[in-house]
């Protein structure tokens, strides 16, 4: 396969990685503001990545580009019901016991994917990035429910991706999360007040 992490482009930078990272700075800003229109532009921001994180040797995060597609296509059905039902995408919190649930599961998944990424293939920073693509995982099945939680894991991982993003030489991905978590902390903020507003009692 072709590298697609070679730099291609002027000054060093891929234009097929950078096409993949507006696109996807497009979705987030779209998430945030709870459009169902992200959802098309989502399934072609994770095709094109899952192209640059193979040639990147980043295998957990390229077989997570084929979850996010089905997650996408699911989401997109369920927020089109919400926004059908109640003339928006309402926003839903988890309790606490599934909060903890997720952790746990979060955490053993992480360790299993890591393992068998560390043992079986060359992958690079195998436990990072099969921590990163677990939480990355949950974080967009929690989106598709329209749990304001998917926030707050987004944020987690968008700290963690940059720097291994610079230590791959993927300059404009590693860029691209440090946008994305400023986009995260006002998708947070937005929700919050989404949420307020969604319970608040008619006077």
């Amino acid at each position: 396969m072709r590298n697609p992490t070679r730099r291609l482009g002027i000054d060093g930078v891929n234009p097929v990685e950078l096409c993949a990272a507006a696109l996807v700075v497009i979705n987030v800003v779209l998430v945030a503001r709870r459009s169902v229109w992200n959802y098309p532009v989502a399934l072609a921001a994770v095709a094109i990545y899952g192209w640059v994180f193979a040639g990147a040797r980043l295998y957990s995060d390229a077989l997570l580009q084929g979850f996010f597609f089905a997650a996408n296509l699911y989401g997109w059905r369920n927020w089109a019901r919400s926004r059908a039902a109640a003339g928006e995408v309402m926003v839903e919190r988890l309790s606490d016991g599934a909060r903890t649930g997720w952790v746990a599961a979060g955490l053993v998944a992480t360790l299993l994917w890591g393992t068998l990424m560390h043992r079986f293939t060359d992958a690079s920073y195998p436990w990072w990035d099969a921590g990163l693509a677990i939480t990355s995982v949950i974080a967009q099945w929690l989106q598709a429910r329209r749990a304001i939680e998917s926030w707050w894991l987004w944020i987690a991982v968008d700290c963690g991706s940059v720097p291994l993003y610079l230590a791959k030489g993927l300059w404009v991905t590693a860029a691209l999360y440090a946008l994305l978590l400023a986009i995260a902390a006002a998708g947070l903020i937005e929700w919050s007040r989404a949420r307020g507003r969604q319970h608040m009692v008619p006077a």
